[in-house]
């Protein structure tokens, strides 16, 4: 499509007429959606173990120039731009079932999960809650699958569920044409359904089966006190089989990603126009918590940026230029941290947690000591009052703001109470650390997508009092509390090969009139060439 320089000063003076005050012009190619360098730009490919596996998100089926498939592509582009809201509808969304998030302990592998109704009739699903991966997946025409009876797990008193696309009115099938099918491109037949397989970094953990599309029920909060349902269309992945911790008590109902791709839930209730593009994760010390949809956070908390990865925005990542023990920052301990839900517990480049952990036992008011089986390094000797005052442990974050660590050690409890605790961090290989839930408990933590920062600030999450459900059963979230994390159920699922793309940011009102005035102006100007022609 070309624009002619005769026409720029036209479009500026629409502009200033809609009340924008004075124009500012900018200069800039302008490069067709369709054209050879736009498909040089987009059609990267992303590599799984090594081996090429499709297009990335930008890529796919690049159609041939004006063919109808062309035209198709351009006419549904153009219909997705115009529902996309300017504003969004509601400030914040949560489940239907509601905003509570549930610690199931060591059965479940330590995550916190959620209720989530999908589809028509609704069925319901405990999911566990994972920033680090993308997909939304339930365990659905099951060939292997996770045992969903509650005789398998102590803490449940019904039985979970799996997904069947037929039983549900409003469940569509997402073909190999689709855009968000990364498979696509190895599909024998454009219209068959899309299959999908992740491989997660742990323990040859995996989920694969086949995308489809049905609605996810969610209640709008606050602002909107006639709490209003809303029907959400979203992918999800309909997990046919499941390998490694998925089928050992890990999400065996299902996970709910919450990363940057746009295939994540939080992307696409953002391009539809019902939420800003952020949501907000609060974990209490009581193993309370929340997630809200569209929450930015307050005004006043403390902020990151996001970093890329690569050169690219795939995930979750922050900068940090110092840990410190109390009042004593550490050298050369900068370096970087994937922020991610999905890890029950926090981890440390090897030479970095050394140092921490080094400071941190010289610093502790307590015997060192072993307790069988349990995995972590640094253990200590409670005494008869309990566990000791415990030296701070601060993340000096590179735009100078302190993440305070609430509490970085893990209780060992007896018969008769705590016998112990070890400093609740493990190393781990590369240079990348993880900033695991544990960490995360005494903040609301805010994944501020459209303006790529982390944000955090104090809360016992009884503030974000949204829909509150009663847990399965309230006796079982605190049955075990010496029970065991395993290594294996600490090392959760971290973010896939599916390479994701920020979902686009939502106008504000003064450019909203400019780009109403200019769609009215280019609609005049194609009529009239049409009819000159």
């Amino acid at each position: 499509m070309e624009i002619r320089l005769p026409l720029l000063p036209l479009l500026l003076i629409v502009c200033v007429q809609a009340g924008l005050g004075e124009p500012i012009v900018y200069s800039a190619r302008l490069v067709h959606r369709f054209s050879d360098e736009a498909k040089a730009h987009r059609d990267f490919r992303v590599f799984r173990n090594g081996a090429a596996v499709g297009a990335g998100a930008g890529g796919g089926f690049w159609p041939q120039r004006r063919s109808l498939e062309y035209y198709r592509r351009l006419l549904s582009s153009d219909v997705e731009r115009q529902t996309l809201k300017l504003n969004p509808q509601f400030q914040f969304l949560y489940p239907s079932e509601g905003s509570a998030t549930l610690p199931l302990g060591n059965d479940f592998g330590w995550l916190h999960y959620m209720w989530i109704d999908i589809g028509t009739p609704k069925v319901s699903f405990l999911v566990a809650l994972d920033a680090g991966s993308d997909l939304f997946w339930v365990p659905c025409d099951c060939v292997q699958c996770a045992p969903l009876s509650s005789s398998y797990y102590s803490s449940l008193d019904k039985d979970l569920n799996e997904y069947i696309p037929s039983a549900s009115s409003t469940s569509k099938t997402i073909s190999c044409s689709h855009q968000l099918c990364e498979q696509g491109p190895n599909c024998p037949n454009p219209k068959q359904q899309c299959p999908y397989t992740i491989n997660y970094y742990s323990d040859d953990t995996s989920t694969s089966g086949f995308l489809v599309e049905d609605v996810l029920h969610l209640l709008a909060g606050q602002s909107d006190v006639s709490n209003k349902s809303v029907k959400a269309p979203v992918i999800i992945g309909c997990g046919s089989k499941q390998t490694g911790g998925y089928l050992s008590g890990v999400a065996p109902d299902g996970l709910l990603g919450l990363g940057l791709g746009e295939i994540s839930v939080a992307s696409l209730l953002a391009k539809a126009g019902y939420i800003r593009n952020s949501f907000s994760l609060c974990f209490n010390e009581d193993d309370s918590g929340r997630l809200l949809f569209g929450d930015q956070g307050i005004a006043d908390q403390q902020t990151t940026p996001f970093l890329p990865l690569d050169g690219k925005n795939l995930t979750y990542i922050v900068g940090v230029d110092a840990c410190c023990i109390e009042s004593s920052c550490l050298d050369n301990t900068n370096f970087q941290m994937l922020v991610d839900s999905g890890s029950s517990f926090t981890y440390l480049p090897e030479q970095i947690f050394e140092k921490v952990a080094d400071d941190f036992d010289r610093q502790v008011n307590a015997s060192k000591s072993t307790f069988e089986g349990y995995p972590w390094q640094y253990c200590y000797k409670s005494s008869s009052n309990g566990v000791p005052k415990l030296p701070s442990f601060t993340l000096k974050f590179a735009t100078s703001k302190s993440f305070v660590v609430n509490n970085p050690v893990f209780v060992i409890y007896g018969t008769q109470g705590a016998v112990g605790f070890c400093l609740a961090v493990q190393p781990t290989d590369g240079d990348i650390g993880t900033i695991g839930q544990n960490f995360m408990t005494g903040y609301q933590i805010v994944f501020d997508r459209e303006k790529f920062k982390l944000g955090w600030s104090r809360s016992n999450c009884k503030d974000l009092d949204y829909g509150d459900r009663a847990p399965l059963n309230p006796s079982g979230n605190n049955s075990s509390p010496n029970s065991l994390p395993t290594t294996a159920q600490q090392s959760a699922p971290n973010s896939h090969a599916i390479a994701p793309a920020v979902a686009g940011r939502t106008p504000s009102k003064s450019s909203a009139t400019c780009i109403s005035c200019l769609a009215k102006l280019f609609l005049l100007l194609l009529m009239a060439h049409f009819s000159s022609t």
